[in-house]
């Protein structure tokens, strides 16, 4: 069964993710290049716990020991801080990041570019990111699962990109992971009816090549299978009478015309 949220269950979701937007914005002061991905990590948890006095959904989930999935340059998802693992010039590192407030859950994730890489590199990127808003910009009470899909599967296509499959988007709120399953492909027309009241993450990984994958002997990290680019954004959206709301949408983050609210 899909929850579909109350006015006042809504409400606490809306201050969940903008806890978390205000989490990235603090990230965006902060060069990346140097740092490495636990320190990364460890700057994140104090943030959400002593600045914010939240929780970080992710510790604990699944047994997983960190605050957030922190992926660079092939890996596609799930990337495991690591205090030897330093983010360089050149490098594009997704970091995705969850946090509760109140019992609700909000998620999200931004592909950064660190510093001076390459034109291939940062197109890249820019698709990735224009995809999540197509995919977005299908949401209101109505529309099907498969139109969020085939908008995302369609903008990668057109650029020549691959829309990973192994891993999709999801219903969110008082749990991490509630139905339903949001696929990054799809036929416009089929899935789940959206209706007024459902909050789920749309959150496509778009690969330079193949859209295959394989995880590492860790369990947790997943690469692209020909070891090229990839790259992820993730908001959590509510499906709204008269379109979309982004409950993660960050201060001065630009809404694509055709985001209907």
């Amino acid at each position: 069964m899909i929850p579909i949220k109350t006015t006042a269950e809504l409400a606490l979701m809306r201050e969940s993710g903008r806890l978390l937007a205000s989490v990235f914005a603090m990230l965006d002061r902060r060069p990346l290049a140097g740092m490495s991905t636990l320190a990364v990590n460890d700057l994140v948890e104090r943030y959400i716990v002593d600045e914010l006095e939240a929780r970080p959904a992710s510790k604990g989930q699944y047994d997983f020991a960190y605050v957030l999935n922190s992926s660079i340059n092939q890996v596609v998802c799930h990337g495991v801080p690591d205090a030897a693992q330093v983010i360089r010039d050149g490098d594009i590192v997704n970091l995705d990041i969850t946090l509760e407030k109140n019992g609700f859950i909000a998620d999200s994730s931004k592909t950064y570019v660190v510093g001076e890489a390459s034109a291939a590199t940062r197109r890249l990127v820019r698709v990735a990111q224009e995809a999540m808003w197509k995919g977005i910009a299908q949401v209101r009470a109505g529309a099907r699962l498969g139109d969020v899909g085939a908008a995302i599967d369609r903008h990668a296509k057109q650029h020549g990109y691959a829309v990973v499959r192994d891993f999709c988007g999801h219903g969110i709120g008082r749990e991490m992971h509630e139905a339903p399953e949001v696929l990054n492909y799809g036929r416009p027309g089929s899935g789940v009816l959206l209706r007024e009241g459902m909050t789920f993450t749309v959150e496509p990984m778009v690969n330079q090549g193949t859209r295959r994958t394989v995880t590492r002997d860790d369990g947790w990290t997943v690469e692209t299978g020909d070891g090229k680019l990839s790259a992820q954004f993730e908001h959590t959206v509510a499906v709204t009478a008269t379109g979309v709301e982004v409950l993660t949408l960050r201060e001065g983050e630009a809404v694509p015309r055709g985001v209907r609210g």
